[in-house]
């Protein structure tokens, strides 16, 4: 009979110490221009949260039928804005 290989023991965790970058890191706070980039606008948060709340809210009550008949075109309408807080949410630095 044959005989199964030892397996290797691979010792895990950190290869670099906790809270340390790698060397030549630096976070990206300039723009593909070379300007600095601006906070957001508080705007950008509360519709990002606004269109993802207002989509879960619509599909849900669709869902449920209470206050129209249930249709593909508000389902449709729910995503739309979901996918709208999505693409909000790219934007905020």
């Amino acid at each position: 009979m044959s005989q199964k290989p030892n397996k290797r023991r691979v010792s895990g965790g950190r290869v670099t110490p906790k809270g340390t970058h790698p060397d030549g890191y630096t976070p990206d706070t300039v723009s593909h221009t070379g300007h600095d980039l601006p906070p957001s606008p508080t705007w950008v948060p509360v519709l990002m949260f606004a269109l993802l709340g207002l989509g879960v809210a619509t599909i849900l009550l669709n869902y449920v039928g209470s206050i129209w008949d249930t249709s593909n075109a508000i389902l449709l309408l729910g995503l739309g804005m979901i996918l709208g807080g999505i693409i909000t949410a790219t934007q905020y630095r």
